[in-house]
């Protein structure tokens, strides 16, 4: 009965040991990665080893490999968020480069509307001034129409040649719509013949008078 026991005593001493041993090296192992730090106390086997063991502080929260993984976790982020950046920078620079253009087109829109206006308004403004002058020349035509003939050709003589073309013009106009005779001829033949024949050489060069609608 003694041998089995002191068989099984050894057996258990020897696992003791080997448990130990592999306690001792695996200590020795992790501290040489850094992993934890007992480097006060196993400087003399590192020594014997001829080792030189990781000098870092370990990771309190769980060693370097936990670590290398945050870092990467890290890296990637950064990465993506420089890339979201880059995007955001392009949109603003498009967004800037269409309210730049937008801007542009509002200005010529704008331009051209005061110009129309601008062209309105001349067009208003000479419309204006030909129904002045149109009222004015009926009220002459009237005036002469009531006049004899040599009075009518003597006021016709004293002005100028476009106003005598307007007043003629408009004399033919009204006979024409009151179904009248038109003085016209009788007023060209009173007058000496040169200035009646420059007069209606300048009828016949411009049928229209300047600034004036056809009728």
């Amino acid at each position: 009965m003694a041998r089995p026991i002191v068989g099984t005593i050894l057996q258990s001493l020897l696992l003791l040991f080997l448990i130990a041993l592999l306690s001792l090296g695996g200590i020795v192992w992790f501290d040489y990665l850094g992993v934890i730090n007992v480097k006060p106390y196993l400087a003399p086997i590192y020594r014997l080893m001829g080792l030189a063991p990781q000098t870092g502080v370990p990771s309190p929260a769980g060693g370097p490999f936990i670590s290398d993984l945050d870092d990467d976790r890290f890296a990637k982020r950064l990465e993506a968020l420089t890339v979201r950046t880059s995007e955001l920078d392009k949109r603003e620079a498009d967004l800037t480069q269409a309210v730049s253009q937008n801007e542009q087109f509002a200005k010529e829109l704008e331009e051209r509307q005061n110009s129309l206006a601008e062209r309105e308004k001349t067009f208003k403004n000479i419309q204006e001034m030909y129904d002045n002058r149109n009222v004015n020349i009926e009220s002459i035509v009237q005036n002469l129409s009531g006049m004899t003939p040599q009075n009518a050709v003597a006021i016709l003589l004293a002005s100028d040649d476009q106003n005598v073309i307007d007043i003629l013009r408009k004399t033919e106009e009204m006979a024409r719509t009151g179904n009248t005779s038109s003085m016209v001829a009788y007023w060209l033949s009173l007058m000496p013949p040169e200035r009646a024949a420059q007069i209606q050489r300048k009828m016949l060069e411009k049928p229209t008078a300047m600034g004036m609608p056809g009728g």
